[in-house]
């Protein structure tokens, strides 16, 4: 059994989803802990990042994840918003590392192709497949779904993993 926490990141909001898999739960079927998000105050940029920080921390003592799965870096047109996004990031991923978590990075565009079908696919229908897929009672909200399909691409990518080299578990990101 595997606990991930999915994180998208934001400067404004952060979006995070947590599911569980492997164990007693069927294979490639994911069952869904938690999700939502963290509003951040509008305040100095070193008030936001401590925020991020301090908020990731309280899932990863809540929740215990196994592993983190976040969304990596794509080039922006606008240069402060991509230092922004990045900044974030770095704060999320040091929460992370400071609880000896595994970090795992996917390109949106694989995100979305992993939940989807395709890398080009809308907000709306990554909600709609994350409610389809974690048979969900109402989509989440947007950051919430965009965590939990990062997620979920991390889910599907390291079962991937452990059919390709025939491994019987996998435990903190590691094949055995």
């Amino acid at each position: 059994m595997s606990i991930i926490l999915g994180i998208d990141p934001g400067s404004r909001i952060t979006g995070f989803g947590i599911i569980e898999v492997g164990g007693d739960i069927p294979a490639n079927k994911p069952r869904y802990i938690t999700s939502g998000c963290i509003r951040i105050k509008n305040e100095s940029l070193d008030l936001k990042l401590k925020q991020i920080f301090d908020s990731v921390c309280e899932l990863i003592l809540e929740f215990k994840p196994d592993e983190f799965a976040i969304e990596s870096v794509f080039m922006s047109k606008n240069a402060d918003s991509a230092l922004k996004l990045g900044q974030a990031r770095g704060a999320a991923i040091v929460s992370a590392s400071h609880y000896a978590l595994p970090v795992f990075e996917y390109p949106a565009r694989k995100v979305k192709q992993s939940v989807v079908g395709t890398g080009a696919a809308d907000k709306t229908q990554v909600q709609h497949m994350v409610k389809m897929l974690l048979k969900l009672s109402s989509s989440p909200q947007a950051d919430a779904a965009d965590a939990l399909a990062i997620a979920l691409c991390h889910a599907n990518t390291t079962q991937g993993l452990a059919q390709l080299k025939g491994a019987k578990t996998i435990a903190r990101g590691r094949l055995r």
